[in-house]
C-alpha cells in the first residue's frame, strides 16, 4: 500500500523546484497522490478495509490542503501541478 523508497525518489526528483528539495508543497502533493492511488487500488479489493478507507479520507484532505495553499500562493504553479498529477480541478 505504501510506496517504495526508490518511487519516493523519482518523485522528489520530478517535482522539486530546486536540488535538495523534498519539502515543496508540490512534492508533498506528488507523494500523497501516489500513496492515494495506491491505496484506492488496495480498497478496491479490500472493500471492508475501513480503517484503510480513514486513512485515505486524512491523505486526501492533506492534499486538499496542499493544494490550496499552492493556488493561494502561485495560480502558475498550482495549474502546472494538477496538470502533471492529471488531477481532475
Amino acid at each position: 500500500m505504501s510506496i517504495t523508497a526508490e518511487r519516493k525518489q523519482e518523485l522528489i526528483g520530478e517535482f522539486a523546484t530546486k536540488s535538495g528539495d523534498t519539502g515543496s508543497p508540490e512534492v508533498q502533493v506528488a507523494i500523497l497522490t501516489e500513496r492515494i492511488r495506491n491505496l484506492t487500488e488496495h480498497l478496491k479489493t479490500h472493500k471492508k478495509d475501513f480503517h484503510s478507507r480513514r486513512g485515505l479520507l486524512i491523505m486526501v484532505g492533506q492534499r486538499r490542503r496542499l493544494l490550496d495553499y499552492t493556488k493561494k500562493k502561485s495560480e502558475e504553479r498550482y495549474q502546472d501541478l494538477i496538470k502533471r498529477l492529471e488531477l481532475r480541478r
